[in-house]
């Protein structure tokens, strides 16, 4: 039986080699894209392609409201409040390293992947 990785796809080039190279390896590669903006339909239906092309399995969540939150309103605070914000900080620790790894271990997947990141035995 494959181990099962769920990877993060953006449809641009680092995850798509990433969903290639896990494939050769011989796991089993779900490929996940988060709507974060309510104009980001393009990236995903071309991470969508791309999973078709290399005949991977491909999911979408709407986390709209969640990056507004996490991210977007959190950004506005700092300046507000004179600070400097750092939306890549909230954007991994509530979206890419918060739901997406909760994600993998609902679907009790062995491994989660983004392009920098690949945790094992989750």
């Amino acid at each position: 039986m494959k181990e099962k990785v769920l990877l993060g796809m953006s449809g641009g080039v680092d995850s798509s080699v990433s969903a290639v190279l896990l494939k050769q390896a011989g796991y089993e590669v779900i490929g996940i894209t988060l709507e974060l903006l309510e104009d980001n339909k393009i990236n995903i239906e071309e991470a969508k392609k791309i999973c078709d092309l290399i005949g991977i399995e491909h999911i979408t969540y709407d986390l709209t409201k969640e990056f507004k939150q996490y991210v977007i309103d959190d950004f506005i605070e700092c300046y507000k409040n004179c600070k400097t914000p750092n939306p890549c900080i909230e954007c991994n620790r509530f979206l890419k390293f918060g739901f997406m790894f909760q994600k993998a271990k609902e679907l009790r997947l062995q491994i989660y992947c983004n392009r920098a990141l690949c945790k094992n035995r989750i």
